[in-house]
């Protein structure tokens, strides 16, 4: 049987496309109630002239909105020191971006020094010098526990301090659970829970003598919730979510704040849909492979926004994935009774191929 691994650049994509953000769906609602309201449809001329003027008024409302947020959300970062792992993965790249021109020193960590460089030159060739620091690097292959500790000493003596951690490193394993090995069982393991609690213990006391600080997982929604032929990888995102909410409550006393952020599977800048008839199944309604999963781009900027407003748990996902999270929890067995149905129609169709 097939077994492939892959890095987080190369997430396959989630069910439902992004529209509407919430805010501004729930401002256009107002918008259509105000509208109800105010011009009846027996005033004629009168309602329709108006209407381009509420919807100008209502685009303006939204653009201040984000502009605003956005502006206090770089604001936040300026001046900090955050520390990014993976930051050569397409994710770990628009993080760095991100936070680079909001101003913060950042020390940039990945396995390939190569890569390193030239993410540190794409930086720098569209900052300004006068508003942005120079980006430090730190070889780091987050799987490696053994040379965690010294890579977090050398992370520390790049300013004497970190104020963000973001955990970004993550590993993939696609198999059915007899095809796959317990060694690389514990290979995903490594790079996707031990790996992200190693540095982040090593440099938690750091934080904790500061009594300052911001720790941010880069998670999954995968650790809510279990998808077939993925279960060494769930598994551990599981384990990290676990772990990081206890943290959460036992850094509160420290003002260290904890979050994690769950997207759903994250588009690659490569990635192309894979065929099949298997698409035909209900499976493709639950979890089927679209390019409608979250860019790069949006996660960086909801990670950002995030550290600014100091959110404990985000979860970026579309109507559909996000269904089934509280379906997981409320109404497990219609939950589990979906995924084996999904499974059935998956095998079978690969019968009659």
């Amino acid at each position: 049987m097939l077994i492939t691994v892959f890095s987080i650049d190369e997430n396959i994509a989630f069910l439902g496309k992004n529209s509407l953000k919430n805010n501004e769906c729930i401002l256009l609602l107002l918008l259509l109630i105000s509208y109800g309201l105010l011009f009846p449809a027996d005033m004629g001329v009168l309602a329709v002239l108006a209407l381009p003027l509420l919807l100008l008024g209502i685009s303006g409302v939204i653009y201040i909105y984000q502009s605003v947020r956005w502006l206090l959300s770089k604001s936040a970062v300026q001046n900090k020191v955050v520390v990014i792992t993976d930051a050569i993965s397409g994710l770990g790249k628009e993080c760095s971006r991100v936070f680079h021109a909001g101003g913060a020193r950042l020390v940039l960590c990945g396995r390939t020094w190569e890569k390193l460089e030239a993410l540190y030159d794409a930086l720098i060739s569209v900052a300004d010098p006068s508003m942005t620091y120079a980006p430090k690097l730190v070889l780091l292959d987050i799987s490696d526990i053994n040379c965690t500790q010294d890579v977090a000493t050398e992370i520390l003596n790049c300013y004497g301090c970190v104020d963000i951690l973001i955990n970004n490193a993550s590993m993939k394993v696609k198999g059915a659970v007899q095809s796959i090995s317990l060694e690389l069982d514990k290979k995903i393991m490594d790079a996707n829970y031990f790996g992200p609690i190693t540095l982040t213990k090593a440099i938690l006391p750091n934080m904790i003598s500061r009594r300052t600080g911001h720790i941010v997982l880069i998670n999954s929604i995968q650790g809510k919730i279990g998808i077939p032929f993925r279960a060494a990888y769930a598994a551990s995102k599981h384990a990290a979510i676990g772990f990081f909410d206890c943290l959460r409550a036992e850094m509160e006393e420290f003002d260290i704040s904890v979050s994690t952020v769950n997207p759903t599977f994250i588009c690659s800048y490569h990635h192309q849909p894979a065929p099949g008839n298997w698409e035909a199944s209900i499976w493709k309604f639950f979890f089927r492979k679209v390019a409608y999963g979250v860019h790069p781009v949006e996660v960086a900027e909801e990670v950002l926004r995030t550290v600014s407003s100091k959110k404990q748990e985000v979860l970026m996902a579309n109507p559909v994935p996000r269904a089934a999270v509280y379906i997981r929890t409320f109404f497990p067995e219609l939950f589990f009774a979906i995924v084996a149905s999904g499974i059935r129609e998956k095998l079978k169709t690969e019968e009659e191929n």
